[in-house]
Formats: structure tokens, C-alpha cells, sequence
């Protein structure tokens, strides 16, 4: 019998990729699963706060053992930028192409185009708090390429790969991204503590 755990998240592509990588012995639920669809907010000023915010406002609603990530892309160059605003760098509507444009916009003029990649994953289960964080390093293209992925995927190029995000199948993408390196600490977690 495959044991519950909730995703505080609404995002499909999210919840997709990381269904794949849970396997069979997990079944996984999000927050439209639950008929969940209020707005939390997420104002802290970490990615572990955010993730936090997320799991512990699950957990206390629904009493099940949940975990929420944040997730961003931060640029050196401009400061850390987008970082924990990444979902809504150019606004509140939280739209992924305004949003790479405005990296794009704002990067114009930089030579420096290093940027990494950071999930953290906040996990609540039995009422007790871990964290597990994947990062991947890479730099900003200066055009978009690949029709896979969401978000900055399409300007993001992870180191050695002569590739981006939105160019590599989900398969491929998980070798090398930053969900799949968090992912992979929290179900070695899972595993022996389940």
C-alpha cells in the first residue's frame, strides 16, 4: 500500500516532475487534490522560510504529512535577483515569460551571466521540520531556446551541458536539475526513515 504525502503546490509541471520521482510506494497529492485554493503567502525572505510557510499551513489545515518547496534562480550580477521573487520578478501575476524577459532586459549590458538554480524542500511529517536543498550552477543565455520545461528554463544553461532546461526531455532534466538533487536528499530521507 503506497503511504500519502501532500505536495503544497497547485503547479502541475512541478507536481509532474516530481511524481516521476517519487515512484510507486508514495502516492502524491497536491493542493488541487485537496480542493485547495487560497492564496498563502509566502513573505519570508529565504526559500527554507517560504518552503516552511507552505508545509506547516498544509499540515496544520489538513493534518497530513506534507512537504512544499521554493524554488528560484539567482544571478550574482544582479544582486541575488530574482532569487525568492522568481516566481514574480516583472509582477504579481506571476507570468513566466514576463518574467524571463525581464532577466533578459535586465542582463542586457552584464558580461557576468553566472546563475545558479536553489530548491529548497521544507518536509512536515509528524509534526517535525527537515529541510533539503539541490542547487545547480550555470549561466544566462542572451536569446531563449527549447520548448520544454517552464519558467526560466528556456535562458538557463546548466554548466557543462551545452544545452538549456527547456531543450532536455524530463528524463534528461532530471539528471541535472536542482528539484531532482533536492528531491533525491528528501527520498533518501523517506527511505530510511519510512
Amino acid at each position: 500500500m503506497s503511504k500519502l504525502l501532500v505536495f503544497a503546490s497547485s503547479n502541475a509541471h512541478k507536481s509532474h516532475e516530481i511524481k516521476q520521482l517519487l515512484g510507486k510506494e508514495w502516492e502524491l497529492k497536491n493542493l488541487n487534490d485537496l480542493h485547495f485554493h487560497e492564496e498563502i503567502v509566502e513573505d519570508a525572505d529565504t526559500f527554507e522560510g517560504n518552503a516552511l510557510i507552505k508545509a506547516e499551513t498544509i499540515f496544520k489545515r489538513f493534518g497530513t504529512n506534507c512537504f512544499a518547496d521554493d524554488s528560484g534562480l539567482v544571478i550574482p550580477a544582479l544582486h541575488g535577483a530574482p532569487g525568492v521573487l522568481s516566481a514574480r520578478y516583472a509582477g504579481p501575476e506571476k507570468d513566466d515569460q514576463k518574467n524571463l524577459l525581464k532577466v533578459l532586459r535586465d542582463m542586457e549590458q552584464l558580461e557576468d551571466r553566472r546563475a545558479y538554480f536553489i530548491t529548497c524542500i521544507a518536509l512536515v511529517m509528524d509534526g517535525e521540520v527537515n529541510y533539503f536543498e539541490g542547487k545547480v550552477e550555470g549561466h544566462i543565455r542572451r536569446d531563449t531556446i527549447g520548448t520544454h520545461g517552464f519558467g526560466y528554463d528556456p535562458i538557463f544553461e546548466p554548466e557543462l551541458c551545452g544545452k538549456t532546461f527547456a531543450e532536455m526531455d524530463t528524463e534528461e532534466k532530471n539528471r541535472y536539475s536542482h528539484r531532482a538533487r533536492a528531491m533525491k536528499a528528501f527520498l533518501s530521507y523517506l527511505n530510511e526513515v519510512h
